[in-house]
């Protein structure tokens, strides 16, 4: 089979970890990204596509995501959002259109989360009730479950201890579940006593950045140390802050959290809990919230090369993604053309270009993600 390919020309280069010096000519196809090179070694391979003035990203990642409608991933991939990382979806019937379908973006999900009885999250309209976890022998159950029904990973909501969720013993039986079948947990953890507990359990990684106070310092080097990354969804936290009004909440903590944690070496990786649900506490948007968060993160201590990298290679490598990530020979052609250097100011990531999702060109891309 003859495939089709593009060359991006005379383009600066993010690759996932550094701005590669002078411009290059990049060309892939739908098998995968062909060459790096720099512009003028050779003539273009491919159709070619003029880069002057641009920088190529790989493909954004946005690190927490939930869907209610099929469209949600088009809406991803107008803002260069190509792989997008659930944290709950039901029922599975919905799950497997949502995997089927053919909007660019590429979704991995653990179906639906695992909660308490007694959390906020039991009181979602619909949320299964088998998912409500009391004891360990329900948490090995479910956990088993979502291994046969193909889960990319386990997500488990906790709550502070004595607050509904998971207490340690059953939340410890996931994580111990979920790592013998070979699969990470995340954990949401928007508290500061939920936070302790998912250290405890051993969890992978941990989501959102609590509102109720800033980690204790020497804590934060404990997270640092335990947790293979930390997704603050600095997005929601802002909203929820502002919308909830509850002076004990303030998105000042939530803020000032992540950059004690980015101090102490934590991985920090970039996602929104773009979420549109009934009483959701800030509704935000798919797709163009990730440059929103891109820019919170730079707020909060990020350099913009360490924010890119957060939705790129830092995000694909915390959830196992070898494939994707970086611009590098081999590896899919998720990419994204945008005007201007984001690697020195991260705005840039709004002056989108052009998107291509496994070396597809899509022709439905915003050109200026609104600020």
């Amino acid at each position: 089979m003859i495939l089709t390919a593009t060359t991006v020309t005379d383009v600066a280069v993010f690759d996932g970890t550094e701005l590669l010096r002078g411009r290059h000519d990049v060309t892939f196809d739908a098998s995968g990204i062909t060459s790096v090179i720099r512009t003028g070694t050779a003539p273009a391979a491919g159709t070619p596509v003029d880069g002057t003035g641009a920088t190529l990203l790989p493909g954004l990642v946005d690190a927490h995501v939930h869907f209610r409608d099929l469209e949600q991933l088009s809406a991803l991939t107008r803002y260069g959002v190509t792989t997008a990382l659930d944290m709950s979806t039901w029922p599975p019937e919905f799950l497997a259109r949502l995997r089927a379908a053919d909007h660019g973006a590429d979704i991995r999900s653990p179906g639906a989360a695992l909660a308490g009885p007694g959390g906020p999250h039991a009181h979602i309209p619909g949320f299964p009730a088998e998912d409500l976890l009391a004891t360990p022998e329900q948490a090995r159950r479910r956990v088993a479950a979502r291994v046969a029904h193909g889960a990319d990973y386990i997500k488990v909501v906790l709550e502070a201890p004595g607050a509904g969720g998971p207490e340690l013993e059953t939340t410890t039986a996931v994580v111990d579940a979920a790592h013998e079948a070979g699969l990470r947990v995340v954990a949401h953890a928007a508290a500061t006593g939920a936070v302790e507990l998912g250290v405890r359990a051993g969890v992978d990684i941990l989501t959102h950045a609590p509102l109720d106070a800033e980690l204790d310092e020497s804590f934060v080097r404990v997270v640092a140390d335990r947790v293979r990354a930390v997704v603050p969804t600095l997005t929601m936290m802002a909203g929820t802050a502002r919308n909830l009004g509850n002076p004990a909440l303030s998105y000042d903590h939530a803020r000032d959290t992540v950059a004690a944690l980015h101090q102490a070496g934590a991985v920090v990786v970039a996602g929104t809990d773009a979420n549109d649900a009934p009483g959701v506490p800030a509704a935000v948007p798919h797709g163009s919230s990730l440059h929103d968060e891109l820019e919170l993160l730079v707020e909060a201590g990020l350099t913009p090369l360490e924010a890119l990298r957060s939705a790129t290679a830092t995000a694909a490598t915390a959830f196992g993604l070898d494939d994707r990530g970086r611009i590098a020979p081999g590896l899919r052609a998720d990419v994204v053309l945008v005007t201007g250097d984001p690697a020195s100011d991260i705005s840039a990531t709004r002056r989108l270009r052009s998107v291509w999702t496994a070396g597809r060109r899509l022709g439905d891309v915003q050109r200026e993600a609104p600020a």
